[in-house]
Parts: C-alpha cells; sequence; structure tokens
C-alpha cells in the first residue's frame, strides 16, 4: 500500500493529508502566519489517527510553489527536515498543478486556468487540460501582470469550457479580454490543498519521480534578488 504525506503552506491555509493506497485523509485550517506553529502538530495528529509513524511512510510531498515566499520556505524546510529524519524521499508539487486537479475532482472541468496572487501587480498563472482523468499542462508555469497572461490559441478559440479558479481571478477585469470570455466560470476563493498535492504526490512516486530531500526546492517563478531589492513582505 503506497503512503505518503502531503503537506502545503503556500498561502494563508496550513493543510497535510496523508494518501494511503488511494484514500486521502487531510486537515486543512485558515491560519495566517501560524504556519511554524500549526503545521507539525497538524502532521503529529493526522499520523497518529491512521495509526502510522513517518517511518512507515513510501515519501512526502510538498507544495514547492509558486506562493508566499516565506510559506514555500516553510513548507520546504519542514518537509526536508521530517524527510532526512525518516529517511525518506521527497516530492516537490505545484500549487498551481494542485488547484487545477482540486477543480479536476470537485468540478468535472476539462479545462482550467489557474491564478495566484504574486504581489506587486503580477500573478502567478498555469492552464491545464484534463484528459483520460489526468491533468497536462498546456504552458509553462508563469508570473506575469493580469494582462499578458495567454491561452493557447487551439483551445482558446474552440468553444472550450474554461474554468477559473485561485486569488489571482479577484483582479479578472485587468485580463485579456478573450481569456475573459473564455472562462466561464469563477472560483477565485479556492486555496492550494494538501490532498490535492497527495493525488499528485502519489502518481509522481508511481513515475519514479521522488528525489532526495536535499535536491528539492521551492519554485519560486520569480527572481528572489528583484523580490528582495522591492522590499516586499508576504
Amino acid at each position: 500500500m503506497t503512503k505518503i504525506l502531503a503537506l502545503d503552506t503556500s498561502s494563508e491555509a496550513c493543510s497535510v493529508a496523508l494518501y494511503l493506497d488511494a484514500e486521502v485523509r487531510e486537515s486543512f485550517e485558515l491560519v495566517p502566519r501560524q504556519h511554524t506553529q500549526r503545521v507539525l502538530p497538524m502532521i503529529e495528529s493526522l499520523l497518529s489517527e491512521a495509526g502510522l509513524e513517518l517511518t512507515d511512510l513510501d515519501a512526502i510531498g510538498f507544495g514547492a510553489g509558486p506562493g508566499s515566499f516565506t510559506g514555500l520556505r516553510i513548507t520546504a524546510g519542514v518537509a526536508q527536515g521530517l524527510a532526512l529524519g525518516a529517511e525518506l524521499p521527497l516530492l516537490p508539487i505545484s500549487t498551481l498543478a494542485a488547484l487545477a486537479e482540486e477543480a479536476r475532482l470537485d468540478c468535472a472541468a476539462e479545462y482550467v486556468l489557474v491564478a495566484l496572487d504574486a504581489r506587486m501587480g503580477e500573478l502567478y498563472w498555469g492552464a491545464y487540460q484534463v484528459r483520460e482523468g489526468r491533468l497536462f499542462a498546456l504552458v509553462d508555469e508563469q508570473v506575469s501582470a493580469p494582462e499578458n497572461i495567454q491561452l493557447p490559441e487551439g483551445v482558446l478559440h474552440s468553444g472550450a469550457n474554461w474554468l477559473g479558479v485561485g486569488p489571482g481571478w479577484n483582479f479578472q477585469d485587468q485580463f485579456p479580454l478573450a481569456v475573459q470570455q473564455a472562462v466561464s466560470t469563477i472560483e477565485p476563493d479556492r486555496q492550494p490543498r494538501a490532498a490535492a498535492m497527495a493525488r499528485l504526490a502519489a502518481l509522481d512516486f508511481e513515475a519514479g519521480k521522488a528525489v532526495a530531500a536535499e535536491a528539492a526546492l521551492p519554485v519560486y517563478l520569480r527572481n528572489e534578488i528583484t523580490w528582495k531589492k522591492s522590499n516586499h513582505r508576504d
């Protein structure tokens, strides 16, 4: 039985999940600025309820980004510490893909445009298609101004039904008109969740994509030096 722990602190939410042979158990809390205090107790509680120790797991998945710089460092640090202590591999999972996976499961969406607020007038975004029950990226994940979001021409004008998810959709009035017209439904209140990451991590584990703890790094998309020069804090 495949057993994977997943955790995420990339947004205002803190969540952990256990993947136990296709069954997923999750603990999710909206706890802005309390991630460091909550994530380890949540992990301990979830493992205890399942009657498991860290060493019983096959791997640990974590929200690798993009997202809050501080939150990503917390997640990566906790995941690396746990993995090193238990001698487990890590599975870095995209927060954008996790949101798209949620939409696939909850809304039966075929095309999903995910957008997260990157601050400084920019968004993290990615476009995905669901085929045969699996998620496929249509473009590389990017950070850009809302007006620079572009969907692939092949599906933009095909009449495909797009779903928009993530807090970045609070800036939809700044999106290109063609993108606004292509997306029929939006869900701006969704946050990345460890449950979706656990499912994606299980797929990656089966595909042999697990990496050593020291090789698993956050994905910022934006150049961190630029972020530091801006004196921005998240």
